[in-house]
């Protein structure tokens, strides 16, 4: 696990492509192109957020970054997580490690709690990599996506960080 750079994000768009094209994870229907992955990551990291790769060798096998769950003040305690992995490397443990250091870098920089909008309530892997790295279901909004021809559903995952709700903040997330 690594930090994304620049050189990385031609790879990271790829495989963010096969999951537009093929999947429901996103419910984005047409792939970004490179330059708009540049600005998702210029937009996350100027944010002092992580977005991780997963490099193998020089294969990105995967990445995983956090952004603001919604952009209202009283959320600034609250991400949402993105982890999305190469085909030929999912079930190798890829997208449990890239969770796993977003979980503890989110939780050093002050942030309270961490969100997962997963797209497709059948979507087994996903959840289960999120009830590993211990988020709760907490919720199932039907019907709120149409993609490929049917409505999809999302599930809502969330898990504490740090010591959660247990106290009230010192100061915003990221500024210590």
């Amino acid at each position: 696990m690594r930090p994304a750079t620049s050189d990385d994000l031609p790879s990271v768009r790829s495989i963010y492509a096969h999951h537009v094209e093929r999947g429901l994870a996103s419910f984005e229907e047409e792939p970004p192109g490179t330059d708009e992955i540049r600005r998702r990551h210029a937009e996350v990291t100027g944010r002092g957020l992580p977005w991780f790769v997963a490099d193998f060798g020089g294969v990105i096998a995967g990445y995983g970054y956090c952004a603001p769950y919604r952009t209202r003040s009283a959320y600034r305690y609250a991400l949402e997580d993105s982890v999305y992995i190469r085909e030929d490397y999912q079930g190798r443990g890829v997208g449990a490690a890239l969770l796993q250091a977003l979980i503890e870098r989110c939780a050093a920089l002050g942030y309270r709690q961490m969100i997962a909008v997963i797209g497709d309530r059948a979507h087994a892997a996903s959840i289960n990599l999120h009830a590993s790295c211990g988020f709760v279901r907490v919720g199932t909004l039907r019907s709120v996506g149409f993609k490929f021809g049917r409505w999809v559903d999302t599930v809502t995952m969330q898990r504490s960080l740090g010591v959660g709700d247990g106290n009230l903040p010192r100061s915003d997330p990221g500024r210590g």
